[in-house]
């Protein structure tokens, strides 16, 4: 860490404010307003995740993870249905969100915490699209004080690990930031002495040759295959009307005659057990635990080359078992 940075750093921890009123005020007035299942639905997760993201360590309450999460559900859907907020809570990665929240407060700990865990990330990011030692470690350096929410003055100002939402790795995530920040450099640099001005100086640009691709990785695609294949021939049924034909609850439950509440819960279930399958069947493949995390997290549904709606629609002979219901 830079010595310029521990200055920053220094001069905003003697401001007085404490995480806990950072974290009150960056995230109660943004809470959207749910309704009382989905905020019941919150509070209940939050209590069960508590003991195990750290949160107490930080000194973030229950009452404030509570509010943490339901700012960041609300920002992704804030009309989405009980299951649908119970899908994503599912996989939230809470232990690094609350991370990301304490060291936006100013919390020593979580900050400490952060820089022995990412700071190689960061600087291997950096290096990575740098290319050489001094511009990486410049780059990095930027990064940390707006990461930790300071400016160039030493000013307190918003910090960025406010935008990560828990939806993918931080790792990632970070990566993410690196690459944006040396973009944004770049563009800086380049308003200020032109490409064609260091053309006409007798500038040299050597070509970089480029790595070779690495090889795709299809043990998603196999895990989701394999795993949709071996559900009950009913629970697909009720993933391919919700998910594909995008019927509602209370649709589905008038035509299995049963409550709204029983096909919410059975969704729930079903999605929860799918995505347990799917991780446990990628470990076994090879993966650690850690990068089964990422790849799930990563995941966009538009990338695998499964054909989900054929293998939701079929049953395992290979006869269609869905012919739709009538709206």
């Amino acid at each position: 860490m830079s010595r310029t940075f521990a200055r920053r750093r220094t001069r905003t921890e003697s401001s007085g404010t404490t995480p806990s009123t950072v974290v009150r005020f960056a995230h109660m007035s943004s809470a959207p307003g749910a309704g009382p299942e989905i905020a019941q639905a919150i509070t209940a997760f939050c209590a069960q995740q508590f003991g195990a993201c750290g949160a107490a360590k930080f000194e973030i309450s229950r009452e404030e993870l509570s509010g943490i999460v339901s700012a960041v559900v609300g920002k992704w859907n804030a009309s989405a249905s009980s299951a649908e907020v119970q899908a994503f809570l599912g996989a939230l990665r809470v232990e690094e969100l609350v991370l990301t929240r304490a060291c936006a407060a100013g919390n020593n700990t979580a900050w400490e915490l952060f820089l022995n865990r990412y700071r190689a990330v960061l600087y291997g990011a950096a290096y990575k699209i740098a290319g050489d030692d001094a511009t990486a470690r410049e780059l990095a350096d930027s990064l940390y004080a707006e990461l930790y929410g300071v400016s160039e003055k030493g000013a307190e100002r918003s910090s960025k690990l406010l935008y990560y939402s828990g939806r993918g790795s931080l790792e990632g995530w970070l990566r993410t930031i690196v690459a944006q920040e040396y973009v944004n450099r770049y563009r800086r640099t380049r308003r200020e002495t032109s490409l064609e001005e260091q053309v006409e100086e007798g500038k040299q640009f050597e070509a970089t040759p480029s790595a070779p691709d690495p090889p795709p990785d299809n043990r998603m695609d196999h895990a989701i295959s394999a795993e949709i294949a071996a559900l009950h021939a009913e629970d697909r049924l009720l993933l391919a009307t919700y998910f594909l034909d995008g019927r509602k609850l209370a649709e589905i439950a008038r035509v299995q005659r049963v409550h709204e509440s029983t096909i919410s819960r059975k969704l729930e279930r079903v999605t929860g057990l799918l995505r347990k399958r799917i991780r446990k069947r990628l470990i076994d493949g090879g993966m650690s635990p850690r990068q089964a995390d990422e790849a799930m997290g990563e995941l966009d549904v538009r990338d695998v080359q499964v054909p989900i709606e054929k293998s939701l629609r079929q049953e395992p002979g290979g006869g269609t078992f869905y012919k739709g219901s009538e709206p």
